[in-house]
């Protein structure tokens, strides 16, 4: 499957900075129809209401909170493209003291707000015509990183569900898109401590508008990413996307 935004209406979980900000000013430079702008704090996207006017549209989402995302989808009917962009990461080693309450927050965010979005949104999608949906996952969904032992695991999680997710929307004719960066300049890098590292936000959303245009399922976008992907390659290609059942 290929997926143009050219003309397209999407929606953005997390929009107000970082990744997401990025993704939202791309797909509307490159001629997006409309994008929403999913966040918990309205006020907190003002700036790219000013910006761009009518092609955006502020709504409220909270991934930790069922109820939010039901109702988004019942107002965003339009939608055909959704990128679950937001995520939390607590730090915390394997035995930390907070450990489990860590691995918990994340759990709640990172994984479950992925299966409510995917399960909401699914109809929509299935019924708009070329669609599609893109998670947002990680390197660390592939490389446990001691410190943030409890947001690999979260983010691992996502990673084997959004393998899931390829197959259940394949019928439905939804394009699915995994990301996988590495350290990229947002507040999260900053609080894991790999900021002199990070690299900029429009690789990943860049990466994005090229990856479902060529019908990708992995993307990764900067430079750790693709020395992952260079060992990662082969085993991607013959186990993970290949028809094995």
């Amino acid at each position: 499957m290929s997926f143009d935004i050219q003309g397209k209406i999407a929606l953005v979980t997390g929009a107000n900075r970082g990744i997401g900000q990025s993704i939202v000013k791309t797909f509307i430079e490159q001629g997006a129809e409309k994008v929403y702008l999913a966040v918990r704090d309205l006020s907190s996207v003002t700036e790219l209401v000013e910006q761009y006017k009518d092609k955006v549209v502020p709504v409220y989402v909270d991934l930790s909170k069922a109820a939010s995302i039901k109702a988004l989808a019942k107002h965003a009917t339009d939608v055909q493209l959704v990128v679950n962009n937001a995520g939390v990461l607590k730090t915390a080693s394997p035995l930390a003291d907070d450990v489990e309450q860590a691995l918990q927050f994340e759990l709640e965010v990172n994984t479950f707000g992925l299966l409510r979005m995917a399960k909401a949104f699914s109809p929509a999608l299935a019924q708009n015509g070329e669609s599609a949906f893109v998670q947002l996952n990680s390197v660390a969904s592939m490389k446990n990183f001691e410190a943030f032992t409890t947001y690999s695991a979260s983010k691992a999680a996502a990673y084997s569900i959004t393998q899931g997710l390829k197959d259940s929307f394949a019928p439905l004719g939804i394009q699915v898109l995994s990301v996988h960066p590495g350290p990229i300049d947002t507040n999260m890098a900053a609080t894991a401590g790999m900021s002199e590292m990070a690299e900029s936000t429009s690789v990943v959303s860049q990466g994005i508008v090229d990856a479902l245009k060529a019908g990708d399922f992995h993307l990764f976008p900067d430079t750790m990413a693709k020395n992952f992907s260079a060992a990662y390659q082969s085993y991607a290609e013959s186990i993970i996307e290949a028809q094995l059942a």
